[in-house]
């Protein structure tokens, strides 16, 4: 299996404190790689150790079969990316500020430009001036700009930011087509996670900067997919009966929403009942769920937090 990214204990400390502690990511050449992680994480500090905008402390990064190092100068040349919010010049057309970037980059393929804005859907703005620009359309252009010189490997740091919905679902569809029509590797970072899931094949989800997973949807969606939703009268005795009499290993209790959520596949709707008849707890409802990935996303954030 080859590899578009690979990280090996990848530390960056700042005034004696590690922000990223050995980070060991896999992102495979061709997929669409969902990095997930609450604000401060160290998903940003992440992507720009791989396009060596700082440098690590510790640990190794190869990109495209390359160990990065100081003078990693053409595999970057190799590589698209968004990291934050996008600069521009913005007394300059979208199309002037492409041409900037394609004369820096040494890429004189005629009608990138053309093509890349045409992707983003920014054909028929083309000569306006950036200051005019919405957040949205920043944000196109600052994809167009990522992909202009047809990368390899696309690194994306929350690309969807101010868009709306439309605009969300056809960068979407971009995405998708950039990976399975261009064969592009594609890492995004997004705090979006319905986008994340229709179109990612691996998340990894970072906390504390720390990877505390990195799996397939596929894993996600056949192993993690079902579980019991139930509303009771009484939070904590329920709690006790699952974890004592039943043996559950793996459920939440939400009492802020009235819910709790039970994973463990061994329990069925009846055994639930049953015991909490037994016990004496109420129950107000009992379904069967579909687990999305941000419910999945929470369930691993909290049992992070509880072996933390």
């Amino acid at each position: 299996m080859t590899y578009a990214i690979r990280t090996h204990q990848l530390t960056k400390g700042y005034r004696g404190r590690d922000v990223v502690s050995n980070v060991s990511m896999n992102v495979k050449r061709g997929e669409i790689y969902g990095f997930l992680g609450p604000n401060g994480a160290g998903k940003t500090t992440i992507m720009k150790m791989m396009t060596s905008l700082i440098k690590p402390t510790g640990g190794d990064i190869e990109v495209l079969g390359t160990r990065l190092q100081a003078n990693s100068h053409e595999v970057l040349k190799r590589i698209g990316c968004i990291i934050e919010y996008p600069i521009f010049y913005d007394k300059l057309s979208a199309r002037k500020n492409l041409e900037i970037y394609c004369e820096y980059m040494g890429y004189y393929k005629k009608d990138a430009i053309s093509e890349a804005l045409a992707l983003v859907n920014l054909k028929n703005v083309e000569d306006i001036p950036v200051r005019e620009f919405s957040l949205g359309m920043k944000q196109r252009l600052g994809i167009a700009r990522a992909i202009v010189t047809k990368p390899e490997l696309l690194i994306l740091d929350e690309p969807v930011n101010g868009l709306d919905p439309i605009g969300m679902q056809e960068l979407r569809d971009l995405f998708y087509k950039l990976s399975r029509q261009y064969g592009i590797t594609l890492l995004i970072s997004s705090h979006i996670l319905g986008e994340i899931e229709q179109i990612a094949d691996t998340i990894g989800i970072i906390r504390e900067g720390k990877l505390i997973e990195e799996t397939s949807m596929s894993e996600i969606r056949g192993n993690h997919t079902e579980h019991i939703e139930l509303s009771v009268s009484d939070y904590p005795k329920a709690a006790y009966v699952l974890e004592h009499e039943l043996q559950a290993i793996n459920f939440q209790v939400k009492e802020e929403e009235g819910l709790i959520n039970v994973y463990d596949p061994a329990l069925s709707q009846n055994d639930i009942i049953q015991a909490m008849v037994r016990n004496g707890v109420e129950i107000g409802k009992i379904n069967n769920k579909n687990l999305s990935l941000e419910g999945y996303f929470m369930q691993r954030m909290e049992g992070s937090k509880k072996h933390a």
